[in-house]
């Protein structure tokens, strides 16, 4: 490929989204086994936000070292233009989706805010036909992650947080709530919930019970006007698309040998009272898998999984992007148009 530069989003400092700057970079070199994708697409994740702001929410000691300057971003839809040595999978001109290098490129390898990305094959996927390229780079790092929740992990990597591997628990018949449902987890929870058999209780703010109760949740409950955890019992499962040290309060709406599972498990401090009352607690590590994401394209393509989109930025426009995660109660993803598409 003849094109040497790229407009890219950089930082060179841990910030705010004021530390994000849109300039030409090198286009990435192509090693064997990759494929070159030209981006038209990039979505946003938490992981964005934490390493630009320097992943304060981690101890110390589990801080990446990140070396400056830093393209943020994983999740990318786009085309392929070239194919690098061993790759037979993939051809130049396919439309694909990928998340890409996650976890391994936390600490700013991962590089999807630009123009054009390099990425192992095994961890691309053909993009949905019926996805446009915005919708399809909303889907990756948030389906993948409520797949690997809830329905198949798809590797088994220890995880540093907990003792035992983690394990999907049957869904068909059960009672499902899903917490921060309207959020980029939440909206896909919800569905595949519902796909597997499930009653779900989707819980977020009241402007969002529309739209969930249009993809399919059966009890809609407002938190800002009432605790789910005071009025739902004998739940078999949590998806706390939220997480953190408040995800213990939701112990106490789950049967005893129900389970939960936070997304965000850091800081829970429910372990003694969890064992009390029998429920698993259980957490994973979300990570690229290209076969996973040909699964999920096809259950898309079937009409299983519908993509929302909060909101889209030019890339140029990161910041803004990034200012409107900030504000929260985002219903979907966000996400960077690199190209404009018909």
């Amino acid at each position: 490929m003849s094109i040497k530069v790229m407009k890219a989003v950089q930082q060179y400092a841990f910030g705010g989204p004021e530390v994000l700057r849109y300039e030409e970079v090198p286009v990435p070199d192509l090693q064997p086994n990759e494929v070159l994708v030209r981006v038209y697409a990039v979505g946003l994740n938490p992981p964005d936000w934490y390493l630009r702001d320097g992943y304060r929410m981690l101890p110390p000691e589990w801080q990446p070292k990140v070396t400056f300057p830093v393209i943020l971003g994983t999740d990318i839809s786009g085309v392929i233009v070239a194919v690098g040595d061993n790759v037979t999978a993939f051809s130049v001109g396919d439309e694909v989706y990928s998340m890409v290098r996650f976890p391994d490129g936390a600490a700013g390898g991962s590089r999807a805010y630009a123009e054009y990305v390099s990425v192992a094959a095994t961890e691309v996927a053909r993009k949905p036909r019926c996805l446009d390229h915005i919708h399809a780079a909303a889907a990756p790092m948030s389906l993948l992650t409520a797949w690997q929740f809830m329905i198949d992990q798809g590797h088994d990597v220890p995880n540093p947080l907990q003792a035992t591997p983690h394990k999907p628990v049957p869904l068909a018949g059960q009672t499902v709530l899903v917490n921060g449902a309207a959020g980029g987890v939440g909206h896909f929870a919800l569905q595949l919930a519902k796909w597997q058999g499930a009653h779900v209780i989707a819980v977020a703010s009241g402007e969002h019970e529309m739209f969930l109760l249009n993809l399919g949740a059966d009890e809609f409950i407002d938190y800002t006007k009432q605790a789910a955890e005071d009025v739902v019992r004998n739940a078999d499962l949590v998806i706390d698309a939220v997480g953190g040290p408040s995800a213990s309060r939701f112990l106490r709406a789950l049967r005893r040998g129900g389970a939960l599972f936070p997304i965000y498990p850091l800081g829970f401090s429910g372990a003694d009272e969890a064992r009390q009352l029998g429920v698993v607690v259980s957490a994973t590590q979300v990570r690229s898998n290209g076969a996973q994401l040909a699964q999920l394209a096809e259950l898309m393509d079937k009409g299983v999984i519908q993509v929302a989109v909060d909101s889209t930025f030019p890339l140029a426009h990161a910041q803004q992007a990034h200012e409107r995660a900030a504000r929260g109660h985002i219903q979907g993803k966000i996400v960077l148009s690199v190209i404009e598409q018909d």
